[in-house]
């Protein structure tokens, strides 16, 4: 009896798990839309595709591109939507990523590199499903805000 209370119990906290992930918008596989986007010449690290998937009760988001100087880049995160700071793998300039769910369709994040903010952004996911806009505000090697805009189609 016990054994088997047991097994429901982890059915149920599993199937609510995926439950609660299947509801954000921002899961599946995204690739940058450049005639839509508005990305100013020179902004590093301007993904071309961005795959977020949920790996156990965390979220995963990789994204891969090139630098400014065409070379291929990839950066991982794993952690949860919940404003936190996780630490990112795969670019040197970032330290930790942190999003947090605003709503269904909306996400705020901030990149930082030795604890202090160098990024800001708002992430929305259009109604049907099928767009996802990232607008970025990040401080350049002069000190300069730079902002941009990327849109994401969904594949």
């Amino acid at each position: 009896m016990k054994v088997r209370n047991l097994v429901l119990t982890l059915a149920l906290c599993f199937v609510g798990a995926g439950v609660c992930f299947a509801d954000n918008a921002n899961i599946g596989t995204w690739k940058l839309n450049e005639a839509k986007s508005k990305i100013p010449a020179g902004t590093p690290g301007i993904p071309k595709t961005v795959v977020c998937e949920t790996v156990g009760d965390s979220l995963k988001v990789t994204t891969d591109g090139s630098d400014k100087d065409g070379k291929p880049t990839h950066t991982e995160w794993t952690g949860k939507f919940d404003g936190k700071d996780y630490p990112i793998t795969g670019d040197p300039a970032q330290g930790s990523r942190s999003y947090k769910q605003v709503d269904d369709h909306t996400l705020t994040m901030v990149i930082k590199r030795g604890g202090k903010v160098i990024t800001t952004g708002h992430i929305a996911v259009s109604a049907d499903g099928k767009i996802r806009t990232v607008k970025l505000t990040t401080t350049d090697a002069d000190g300069k805000k730079v902002s941009s805009t990327s849109v994401y189609d969904r594949q």
